[in-house]
């Protein structure tokens, strides 16, 4: 194993723990800003994409056809195992909104990266190499975190609607 090789996983491996940690512990919300991320990660990947001039064939159409829809389906079960809770400001003068998806959904974190790199494997052997490029990866993050951010920004205005419902 070389030194790259090695550097890499233990990088990897590092981001993934970070990430996966990151979904079980809470977070703030900010409910105006749940879109940014996909759509920023989705703008990136797109230039990317179009800076490497790319050829995809069908190999590659349907190895991406099968991510987008796993990504999809992880980014709708995240979101619907989304928790959210009410707590103070760190000032002390009002309320904010936290959320997480707890060790469930760092689990099906976990599972979408294993997922995708045995998605890129295969791919790779059978002729399918787009997988493989940044432009893909990001393209294929922002759809598992738009899928999610839909969820969740579904269940918010759902939450929001019944509580001015129980007021009147």
């Amino acid at each position: 194993m070389s030194v790259q090789l090695l550097t890499n996983t233990v990088i990897g491996l590092a981001l993934v723990g970070y990430l996966a940690w990151k979904q079980a512990t809470w977070r703030y919300l900010d409910p105006a800003r749940i879109w940014r991320g996909p759509v920023v990660m989705a703008g990136i990947g797109i230039v990317v994409l179009a800076q490497s001039a790319a050829t995809i064939d069908s190999q590659d159409v349907v190895f991406l056809g099968i991510e987008a829809l796993l990504s999809v389906g992880i980014g709708l079960a995240m979101g619907s195992r989304t928790r959210f809770r009410t707590v103070g400001t760190p000032d002390g003068k009002g309320r904010t909104l936290q959320s997480r998806t707890g060790w469930v959904g760092a689990g099906l974190w976990i599972a979408l990266i294993v997922v995708r790199i045995g998605l890129d494997v295969v791919g790779a052997r059978l002729g399918a190499h787009l997988l493989t490029s940044t432009g893909v990866i990001l393209l294929m993050l922002a759809v598992n975190r738009a899928a999610r951010a839909l969820v969740v920004d579904q269940r918010l205005q759902h939450d929001a609607r019944t509580a001015r419902g129980m007021m009147v």
